[in-house]
């Protein structure tokens, strides 16, 4: 009869964790206005400091070609970006901050710095090491277990390259 006690405590805290981590990715995806936000793409281009082509910015961000066009041309109608053929594959384009874009690009940082702080500051420096530890341990077994889940892999693939430029992004 214990064993089904605890096996029963333990699905409520499973379940509990599931629900927890739900509702931050939920407040997160809120904070962050979706992953092609036009913010992100000018802190993007402003940490690279020159130009890269759509493609690779398109990739970067994990969304589709046809999602970064539209937020693309938003930026360069609002004049934050420049948009010229690439001279190697004119099949894609080089973007380029303006100036105007490069002070917007440094105050979106900036607020991004600070949300970051708000964000975790009900943590300590303590606290916060052993949340990112154990996050990371999740994401290893993650990686590991659902690897061939395709809808995973698609949204993994993403995040596993975002972790490697988590700096300012």
């Amino acid at each position: 009869m214990r064993g089904h006690n605890d096996r029963e405590k333990q699905a409520d805290i499973n379940d509990s964790l599931i629900l927890n981590l739900r509702d931050l990715s939920h407040t997160m995806r809120s904070l962050y206005e979706g992953k092609g936000s036009q913010k992100r793409i000018l802190i993007i281009l402003d940490k690279i400091g020159g130009t890269v082509t759509q493609q690779k910015l398109t990739e970067r961000l994990g969304i589709q070609p046809g999602s970064s066009s539209e937020v693309i041309a938003k930026l360069e109608n609002a004049g934050y970006i420049t948009r010229t053929p690439n001279e190697t594959d004119r099949r894609t384009a080089d973007i380029s901050l303006t100036e105007t874009g490069k002070i917007f690009a440094a105050e979106a940082r900036e607020q991004r710095s600070r949300r970051h702080e708000q964000m975790f500051s009900c943590l300590s420096d303590e606290e916060k090491n052993q949340l990112l530890s154990l996050l990371e341990k999740i994401n290893k077994d993650w990686d590991k277990r659902y690897r061939n889940a395709e809808d995973h892999c698609k949204h993994r693939e993403h995040y596993r390259e975002h972790r490697r430029h988590p700096k300012g992004e």
